[in-house]
């Protein structure tokens, strides 16, 4: 029997074990903070959810759903640290063919997978970044033809998941009415 696939098979409810971001720190400091923050607040946004909530298109006409967030934030973990910051070439966990499949190719019966997968690949994400010392290093790979360094891909995280964390809260409310976090 595949538990992910039966009806009252649910993610698990998170306590919310967050702390807010230092008001006094340095900058590597603040910036690791904001998005560890955000990073443990996705898990405890979609707490208790069935996969049928998860893939629920909750905001007619867009098809926009949170299984779809979770997964779109799992391919921008791994390409920003895998393959930006590390330099490595991972593909995309759920981008094979449809460069939008992380949003539009959510499914009840991979909904459950992905947000495990979610927390397996910050796992990494955050090894990755631990190997870089330097803010202002130029990281080994380029985007759109540019270096960049760790401080820009901080940077660009904390908004990444400022702007999808509240459409995860708007999918939610709308789902079983839960709001805050």
């Amino acid at each position: 029997m595949d538990l992910l696939n039966e009806s009252n098979e649910r993610t698990p409810v998170m306590p919310d074990v967050r702390t807010g971001p230092p008001f006094m720190a340095g900058e590597r400091e603040s910036l690791e903070a904001w998005l560890e923050f955000y990073r443990l607040t996705l898990p405890i946004k979609v707490g208790g959810l069935t996969a049928e909530q998860l893939c629920r298109a909750a905001v007619p006409p867009s098809g926009m759903s949170i299984a779809g967030i979770v997964r779109h934030l799992c391919d921008v973990e791994r390409y920003w640290f895998s393959n930006v910051v590390a330099g490595t070439d991972q593909p995309a966990r759920y981008k094979e063919e449809d460069p939008d499949a992380d949003f539009n190719g959510a499914t009840e019966a991979t909904a459950l997978a992905d947000v495990a997968a979610y927390s397996q690949e910050t796992i990494l994400a955050r090894e990755l970044a631990a190997n870089v010392t330097d803010l202002d290093a130029a990281l080994p790979a380029l985007r759109h033809g540019q270096q960049l360094n760790l401080r820009w891909v901080y940077t660009h995280m904390i908004e990444e998941y400022a702007r999808h964390l509240g459409h995860v809260d708007l999918l939610r409310e709308c789902v079983d009415g839960a709001t805050g976090y």
